[in-house]
């Protein structure tokens, strides 16, 4: 018998002795686990309330002076009411000229901007007219008694992928951001549900799908999601938008006194001394009336006046946090301070003022 042959012999005797090839047969799976299709509920009921926000900048050709728009940024929303406020995060917003929404079902829309507050971070824009359809809007919960573990989820438009989900827990509670140039920005809900550029300005929901906050910030070296985000809690939201639809401003409670963190840490330094000096008394106002003294400049230096080293018993050391706590108060209220003047300690009680 020649190889051929046997070659030929081989492989037909390998032919059949290999299986036949099967067909996998899928495996029927089963409902879903009762938190998933919480999970999935939860989203369903939210996400048409959610909105993409697209801003445009305008710019100005050097050569031609021809004014044209450019592309600036994208972020998240949130639908507020019927009348179409829509709540996202100044940032978002911030040096664009124009910004358009986009909602769930498609509909695009102009938006115009009513109001906005810096030391927020939130800001209120409107959308619609006259017989705008507004989607179901998410039930308003609390941040009082939110709990370090809680489930919390997050919705929004990370890097421009529209209307995405992330799950995580409550991390932590009342965090502060310093805000340049102003309060910072105090309350905040830390959480390591993925958040990342884009996913600002958009809900943070509680395992009810209550709305608990707005998502504003994230810390990651590397700008993308570390675990470690923040959003500012509903209850301030609660405060400060229905002044920025009504006034297009937040009205901020204040004693009439200014001071500065530069100069305030250069003057804790060389007295040795915890507090937030009063670097200048408003003319007429109730720091004023209740005889708070300023700092004053002699030549031989910085002569302090009145250092507030307390807010209703609670030490202060920062401006920023000075009024940041002043901004846990409203118009009207009445609050303690702690000051020291000299060496004395002594405490004034001034009801708190409309500031600009």
């Amino acid at each position: 018998m020649n190889i051929a042959l046997l070659s030929a012999v081989g492989s037909l005797l390998l032919l059949q002795s290999a299986p036949a090839a099967e067909t996998p047969i899928v495996t029927p799976r089963g409902d879903l686990g009762a938190d998933e299709r919480a999970t999935i509920d939860l989203f369903q009921n939210a996400r048409g309330s959610v909105v993409f926000i697209s801003t445009r900048e305008r710019v100005t050709n050097f050569w031609t002076r021809n004014v044209y728009t450019v592309p600036r940024g994208s972020g998240s929303g949130l639908v507020w009411d019927n009348a179409g406020h829509i709540v996202t995060n100044y940032h978002v917003i911030e040096g664009a000229s124009e910004a358009q929404i986009q909602l769930v079902d498609g509909r695009e829309f102009n938006a115009r901007l009513v109001g906005v507050s810096p030391q927020h971070d939130l800001a209120v824009l409107k959308i619609g007219g006259a017989g705008f359809a507004a989607p179901r809007r998410i039930p308003i919960g609390t941040s009082s008694d939110l709990q370090v573990g809680q489930n919390v989820f997050a919705i929004g438009n990370p890097f421009g992928l529209d209307w995405t989900l992330t799950k995580g827990i409550v991390s932590a509670l009342d965090r502060s951001l310093p805000n340049e140039g102003g309060p910072d920005i105090r309350h905040l809900i830390q959480t390591d549900a993925a958040i990342n550029p884009g996913n600002s300005g958009g809900p943070l929901l509680d395992s009810a799908g209550r709305l608990i906050g707005i998502n504003t910030a994230i810390y990651s070296p590397s700008g993308a999601s570390a675990g470690i985000g923040f959003a500012v809690p509903v209850d301030t939201v609660m405060r400060v938008v229905p002044q920025l639809i009504e006034n297009g401003r937040y009205i901020r409670p204040t004693l009439g006194i200014e001071s500065d963190d530069d100069i305030n840490d250069r003057l804790k330094r060389a007295a040795d001394i915890e507090g937030v000096f009063v670097l200048r008394v408003a003319p007429g106002s109730v720091a004023d009336r209740a005889g708070l003294i300023p700092a004053r400049r002699t030549r031989r230096g910085v002569v302090p006046g009145d250092i507030v080293v307390a807010l209703n018993g609670r030490p202060v050391d920062r401006v920023g946090d000075l009024l940041a706590r002043l901004d846990d108060f409203s118009v009207g209220e009445r609050v303690e301070l702690t000051l020291l003047r000299s060496g004395d300690r002594r405490r004034v009680n001034l009801q708190l003022e409309a500031g600009n």
